[in-house]
């Protein structure tokens, strides 16, 4: 489970395109809704900063959209590589591979694709049927991107096919991130993902959780690579971290909290129960371990934790992280803007991180 060296990691930040964003949890702040402006300026920090990712996320009712997005800024980016979040079943798959290409084309390289299974707005699915659909878009995707002629007849696919004329730089897939902690979330991974990405959990579940995706990968003749996606709240010292943490929340009505929650089409998956239970878990000042706080996930969907401490605490919690076999980070933190600012000058300089290959 463990190495003495690990490999250097790659460090993404986010572009809060989902409409979460927020000086406190709760308190809407027009300046930092989610728009071409707002959101193109915490990817040109993240550059600037040398992250070597930034996640794109997506969301229907909320925000604005990723792909477009990511075509705008394209030519406004050199060497930060782009993971844009795609929903399945939201556009045919032949089309979003040509739009995937398109787009890697655009960056030269620098796309990376957030698999997202979800259901399409407007849509009721269980879980089941919809990760069925996840693993056969993400198995046709991946065809088509490596220009291979596609002949699927499966339950949502139905394709015989030659891959569209457009490739992507390399001539294949760029690296497909996908998570999710149910079952058939785990199985579709271990097939078809390249990297796992988690959410924050004690590093005890954590382990449990990388042990079971490497026998289900080996299962399938794969390996995977592991990312880990969590809030940071860095400050000189440790004090001024649980102060800051504790202002993100502090006007937090837990009524307020609960719709925001609600908001997201993922709201009531096994990963969103998973770190509601972190919640119950954590001792009363909201710390499930060492460092890991689990207040933020009072007003906000999915990934429900943060890393709070000084730079040496936020850097040492990252680097246990990475002597588990984590070598992909997604960080966040509130304001987007402001913390990639404090992260990128207090901790990433000092992060052993080297611009992983696209593949």
């Amino acid at each position: 489970m463990t190495s003495s060296a690990p490999r250097p990691c790659e460090v993404s930040w986010f572009a809060a395109l989902c409409d979460d964003d927020y000086e406190q949890l709760g308190v809407w702040n027009a300046d930092l809704l989610s728009s071409w402006d707002h959101c193109s300026r915490i990817v040109a920090t993240a550059e600037r900063h040398g992250f070597d990712n930034i996640l794109l996320p997506s969301g229907y009712a909320l925000g604005i959209d990723s792909v477009a997005f990511a075509a705008g800024v394209a030519s406004r980016t050199s060497t930060i590589r782009l993971l844009v979040a795609v929903r399945c079943g939201e556009m045919w798959v032949p089309q979003l591979a040509r739009q995937m290409a398109t787009l890697d084309r655009m960056l030269d390289g620098r796309l990376t694709i957030n698999i997202i299974s979800s259901e399409m707005p407007g849509e009721k699915l269980d879980g089941v049927p919809r990760y069925r659909r996840t693993a056969e878009t993400m198995r046709v995707l991946r065809s088509l991107l490596n220009g291979e002629t596609v002949r699927s007849s499966g339950e949502y696919v139905n394709l015989d096919l030659d891959p569209p004329r457009v490739r992507t730089v390399s001539g294949s897939s760029p690296l497909l991130y996908f998570g999710g902690l149910s079952e058939p979330a785990r199985e579709v991974a271990a097939r078809e993902a390249d990297v796992y990405l988690m959410w924050p959990d004690t590093k005890e579940r954590i382990a449990e959780l990388i042990d079971d995706m490497r026998n289900r990968a080996a299962r399938h003749d794969r390996t995977l690579r592991f990312g880990y996606r969590t809030h940071v709240v860095v400050r000189e010292t440790e004090n001024e971290a649980h102060r800051a943490a504790e202002h993100i929340v502090a006007a937090l009505d837990d009524e307020v909290g609960a719709a925001i929650r609600a908001r997201s089409l993922d709201s009531e998956s096994v990963g969103v129960r998973r770190q509601a239970e972190l919640r119950v878990d954590s001792s009363d000042d909201g710390y499930v371990e060492p460092h890991l706080w689990t207040g933020i996930g009072r007003g906000r969907s999915g990934c429900g934790a943060a890393i709070v401490g000084d730079p040496h605490q936020v850097l040492s919690k990252l680097n246990d992280y990475r002597s588990m076999g984590i070598d992909a980070f997604i960080l966040s933190g509130y304001p987007h803007l402001d913390e990639c600012e404090r992260f990128g000058t207090l901790v990433l300089p000092y992060l052993d991180h080297a611009g992983l290959s696209t593949k």
